[in-house]
């Protein structure tokens, strides 16, 4: 019996990588391509309309994030999968996407047999990482940041504001930083406190007294 034909979405805001994306996997057996989308909003609604069995996500887009788009995903409850593409692999990319979802998290230059093993194993539900992704998370779980390590100043700025609900648009507007900037800030912050989300962030800083 034939393989299952496996469907794809592709998110991507660089419409040749889309392209370069499509052609790979319309020539390859056992691979359809539903669609594409440029931004994380884009795909968002892209895959509740169409079911792809696997998103490919590029992570920075102008738009709308691909970790925003994958924690909307889990929000709602898709069963699609979602497999990271990307050229970043730095601690402030690869741990809030994969704390927001992400089934896998594979560089750009990966070579072609290797991301369509990967999305077999991501349809499937299976953990897909590259290698240097791996050995990150590795490093990071076998030596921990510390628990009283302090926060910045500028990260005690960006927790009061978190605490009184503020968006990081909102917050990036009033620190005049990028978005990615207190996206990186939230994370040395959950990694100091050791939580994994904005409210539990707030609890912890209460508890210590870093806030109130």
């Amino acid at each position: 019996m034939a393989e299952p034909t496996i469907s794809v979405l592709i998110v991507d805001d660089h419409p040749v990588v889309r392209d370069g994306l499509r052609g790979m996997f319309e020539s390859a057996a056992g691979f359809s391509v539903l669609g594409e989308a440029a931004d994380g909003v884009e795909g968002v609604a892209l895959a509740e309309r169409l079911d792809p069995d696997v998103v490919l996500m590029d992570l920075r887009m102008p738009g709308g994030g691909g970790v925003e788009a994958i924690a909307e995903l889990a929000r709602r409850g898709s069963r699609t999968k979602v497999l990271v593409l990307t050229t970043y692999d730095t601690d402030a990319d690869t741990l809030p996407a994969i704390e927001a979802g992400a089934t896998g998290y594979l560089l750009k230059d990966a070579p072609r047999e290797e991301l369509f093993t990967a999305v077999r194993a991501a349809a499937e539900g299976r953990t897909v990482l590259s290698p240097a992704v791996a050995s990150r998370l590795v490093s990071r779980v076998r030596n921990p940041a510390p628990r009283d390590e302090p926060l910045s100043a500028r990260e005690r700025e960006v927790l009061v504001l978190v605490a009184r609900g503020t968006s990081n648009r909102e917050i990036a507007a009033e620190l005049f930083v990028s978005e990615a900037t207190v996206k990186t800030h939230l994370t040395h912050i959950y990694g100091k406190l050791a939580v994994r989300d904005r409210a539990s962030a707030v609890a912890a800083a209460y508890d210590r007294g870093i806030l109130g």
